[in-house]
């Protein structure tokens, strides 16, 4: 494949290699623990190289290298590394960069399992975390201390979805010698390119839109140059791997992302505008409305938005919030998102060195790929539960 190919051919050929499969063109799974070297000679040519050879089946299968490899292309890095969820994703990419008495830097909107990563864990090896602003951008080098190691960010942060300035904040980043770590799985490496906005090691929970069907777990990090081999390591000590059965769902869900991706861009929007003008709705928190905090960086440096977006209601009871989720017909009910399904979660924001309003109930909605005039009358109808 050429390398210039657009995203959407890096999409339906990447990680495909019919050539080596008999002509089949999706790899097939490798379920593979033990690796038979045949000779000495073979088992020590194939371990002096292990990122690129297959050694354990801990350490990848030609079935999780296809799925790397797919990711990697679409990202545009040059290595993508699978592990077994989002969060292990985070923490072997946090880890690589860490040692006892070092500063990280996390962003006050960071997802919930960040924090505990931080706060319960690297603070016991002697790991300071300070919080910082989500929409200070350049500023945040005023936070930067001698000890300071990482940055690690969301764009648009988890439940209030402020958009950062990713590219001011990786050039003070860089000056300092300091690595930026990002959570990219809103933008799923479709809509926000991050090795051309400066960072340098992206995270996702590719459970969400790269599977896209509710039904694996899987983490990618994916790096360039210098920050591979810290990243491989820290994941290979870690003990992390990915299920071939699992990479095999998520390089068969990435085949359909860019169709997917749209629909749901497209469902959310309408959702989303009809949502705003509700007179039950405080704020509807997407990054392609104008009303969420940083919408003018969205703009200039994303191509694109998805299904996944909050909403603030006005004040009203927690029994009455909670009536009005359980008596919606189309919406789940659950942690995650990206799935086909459309889903809904009440939201609890934490804030550190930022203000969120308090007494607020917030909801976190995923917009599957329905019809979304179903979706709305469903909402609708729900809404006007709460006006009885």
């Amino acid at each position: 494949m050429r390398k210039d190919a657009k995203r959407n051919t890096k999409l339906a050929h990447s990680g495909s290699h019919p050539s080596d499969q008999a002509g089949i063109v999706n790899p097939p799974i490798y379920r593979a623990s033990t690796v038979d070297y045949g000779t000495v000679a073979q088992m020590q040519t194939l371990r002096k190289n292990p990122n690129d050879n297959f050694v354990y089946g801990r350490i990848g299968t030609p079935t999780s290298k296809a799925f790397e490899e797919a990711v990697a292309a679409l990202e545009g890095a040059e290595r993508t590394i699978a592990v077994g969820s989002g969060l292990a994703a985070i923490s072997a990419a946090m880890l690589a960069f860490l040692n006892a008495g070092d500063h990280i830097l996390v962003c006050d909107n960071a997802y919930s399992p960040t924090r505990n990563l931080s706060e319960n864990f690297l603070k016991r090896f002697g790991v300071e975390t300070t919080y910082y602003d989500p929409l200070q951008g350049s500023a945040i080098s005023n936070l930067f201390q001698t000890n300071t190691k990482v940055i690690y960010t969301e764009s648009p942060g988890s439940h209030t979805f402020e958009i950062q300035d990713i590219p001011a904040i990786t050039d003070v980043a860089r000056k300092a010698n300091i690595k930026v770590v990002m959570d990219n799985t809103w933008g799923a490496g479709y809509f926000f390119k991050p090795f051309e906005h400066g960072v340098d090691i992206s995270v996702q929970a590719a459970t969400k839109y790269y599977v896209g069907h509710s039904d694996a777990m899987i983490g990618t990090i994916s790096m360039c140059g210098e920050n591979i081999q810290p990243v491989i390591n820290s994941v290979r000590t870690l003990g992390y791997n990915i299920s071939p059965d699992d990479a095999y769902l998520a390089l068969r869900g990435l085949r359909t992302l860019n169709v997917r991706l749209k629909r749901h861009e497209a469902n959310a929007l309408k959702v989303a505008k009809w949502l705003s003008c509700r007179p039950e709705i405080d704020r509807v928190l997407h990054p392609a409305l104008p009303s969420c905090p940083g919408h003018d960086i969205w703009q200039r440096d994303f191509t694109g938005s998805n299904g996944l977006f909050g909403v603030v209601f006005k004040p009203l009871s927690e029994n009455a919030m909670h009536a009005f989720i359980d008596g919606l017909e189309l919406f789940g009910l659950g942690g995650s998102w990206g799935g086909y399904e459309s889903l809904l979660l009440p939201t609890d924001v934490t804030r550190t060195v930022t203000e969120w309003e308090k007494n607020k109930q917030c909801i976190r909605f995923h917009i599957g790929l329905e019809d979304p005039d179903d979706l709305i009358g469903d909402i609708e109808s729900g809404l006007k539960g709460l006006q009885n």
